[in-house]
């Protein structure tokens, strides 16, 4: 059976069911249907033990870093821990792109699967109804006479679909374009809001463009963010469904980690972290980005500490990053799965400069053969690396019981940032490319430092930065796999998301507005009787 079948013929418990384990006054929960519900954020002190789930640099295939969060999730479940699963919620972007839906696979899934991917509870939609009303109320503004002075304007539109058309279009007599939602400040804001008075409060913040004296305007000079608060108000609340096990996860916001700050809200967090005795959460992509960020942005803003970090690899992803091509990606290849190591090795240190303690985690899918397990296990042994192998895609949680007993032995933990905010912002983005990817050069654009000329013009400092670039590869090049040496990195260009309380930072190539592949999943996706297929 795929992911869908499985996820139709699971046996699930009322949303009601759910709260009532976890001991949340149904005063406090909006019902969304028999499966789904929103949670009026808890206020109460943070209990619980942080684990965060990441990974080497992702390949094509996948790592499953959402199959292994449920599935350690479960397991601390059935371990008699009290665990929720905290993920992001899937854009509809990718769920007709390329990568699919975001709701793990196999026996370690969230559910109503069908829902979570398609709209879930409106969120997304939401987020980007607000973006879109901040564009149609700076434009109106112009049109009106311009008592702003707005000069050039900085915010943009968003869509939450892949569509290339978007990145280059003509408003009125300027030059604009769009980014997809999962990508857009209100989205990154929105996750790191503490509150609806931050939430408020950030969006108000929010710069939409220069005057003529190279001052930045905002959104609180339109008088806009009441509104924007009122679009927000029960997106805002966290999103509680249930895994396949009948065990609860709280799936809310959704950006994107190769260009934003990749984790799932804050709220939901803390939230959750009020409740439980574990949250298990994940950060998108390789280690470099979304644990990076989520340890520089979001623990900075949330006040959080993790008690564990678990760095995901496969067997592919070793081989790959060794060197193989994807015809024999299925091949036994030790030469090439021991050279992979290197990039595995590597996130491992990197992760180690925060001061976590670390389980790498195997996860194993059925291609494996036992000499590549051996090679693995002996050399996590060799570097000295706790280390479990889970196969919670075909087994469930009984799949992920060895990780769960890592992740459950004690913690020696002294973490820290990889930079502080009083450096300079050429000062955190040269730390950030040559600690954590290994560079020797970085090279910055005029465009680049224009931008951050104005930034400290406008005495903006001590923010933290996002560094937007390939998920692929150390560098700026996603060809560049494994572990590259003798890299240079070009900084072609800076945003500042004030309301997110950071600047991103733009590495090679890389487009906030994604294409749709050749052979895009909505080929696939159909209502056959009135029931959803092939949504995996």
């Amino acid at each position: 059976m795929n992911d869908i079948e499985i996820s139709k013929k699971s046996i699930k418990k009322s949303i009601t069911e759910i709260i009532g384990v976890l001991g949340i006054n149904k005063d406090n929960v909006s019902i969304c249907g028999e499966y789904k519900a929103k949670i009026n954020p808890f206020n109460s002190e943070e209990k619980g033990k942080l684990i965060l789930v990441t990974a080497m640099s992702p390949t094509p295939y996948g790592e499953g870093k959402t199959t292994v969060s449920i599935g350690l999730s479960d397991a601390l479940c059935a371990l008699n821990r009290k665990s929720i699963v905290c993920l992001r919620e899937p854009s509809l972007g990718p769920v007709f792109g390329f990568k699919g839906g975001a709701t793990g696979g196999g026996l370690a899934q969230v559910v109503p699967m069908e829902d979570i991917n398609l709209h879930f509870t409106g969120d997304i939609h939401a987020i980007t109804s607000a973006n879109n009303l901040i564009s149609a109320a700076i434009d109106n503004h112009i049109y009106y006479g311009n008592e702003l002075d707005i000069q050039k304007v900085l915010f943009k539109r968003c869509l939450d679909v892949n569509d290339r058309s978007l990145r280059q279009i003509t408003i009125g007599n300027r030059k604009d374009s769009f980014t997809i939602s999962a990508a857009s400040e209100v989205m990154a804001l929105f996750c790191l809001a503490s509150s609806l008075e931050d939430l408020k409060e950030r969006l108000g913040r929010i710069v939409i463009g220069v005057n003529s004296r190279d001052e930045f305007v905002y959104v609180k000079d339109l008088n806009l963010e009441g509104a924007l608060t009122a679009i927000l108000k029960e997106a805002f609340k966290p999103n509680i469904v249930q895994t396949l096990e009948n065990n609860p996860a709280f799936v809310h916001g959704g950006p994107f980690a190769n260009i934003a700050h990749g984790c799932s809200s804050l709220i939901a967090t803390k939230t959750a972290l009020s409740i439980a005795d574990y949250v298990v959460t994940e950060a998108g992509f390789g280690a470099e980005l979304g644990a990076e960020k989520f340890f520089d942005i979001k623990c900075r803003v949330g006040g959080l500490t993790p008690y564990k970090v678990v760095l995901v690899s496969t067997i592919k992803a070793l081989k790959y990053h060794g060197g193989v091509t994807d015809d024999k990606i299925y091949e036994e290849n030790n030469e090439a799965l021991i050279k992979g190591f290197a990039n595995l090795d590597k996130h491992y240190n990197n992760l180690v400069k925060f001061g976590v303690d670390i389980v790498v985690c195997l996860n194993q899918y059925e291609t494996d053969s036992l000499n590549e397990i051996e090679i693995f296990e002996k050399h996590c042994i060799e570097k000295g690396y706790k280390y479990a192998i889970s196969n919670s895609y075909n087994k469930g949680s009984e799949g992920s019981i060895e990780l769960a007993n890592k992740v459950l032995e004690d913690s020696n933990n002294s973490f820290k940032y990889l930079y502080q905010l009083e450096d300079t912002y050429i000062d955190k983005i040269n730390k950030v490319c040559k600690e954590l990817y290994g560079v020797a050069n970085v090279h910055f654009s005029e465009q680049a430092l224009d931008k951050l000329r104005l930034i400290t013009k406008n005495e903006i400092l001590n923010l933290p930065i996002c560094v937007a670039k390939t998920q692929y590869s150390f560098s700026d090049d996603k060809s560049k796999v494994g572990v590259p040496i003798d890299l240079s990195v070009t900084v072609k260009d800076i945003q500042l998301y004030l309301g997110a309380s950071f600047i991103t930072v733009y590495l090679g190539d890389i487009l906030t507005m994604p294409g749709l592949p050749k052979k895009a999943n909505y080929e696939l996706i159909d209502v056959v009787n009135g029931e959803i297929v092939n949504l995996n």
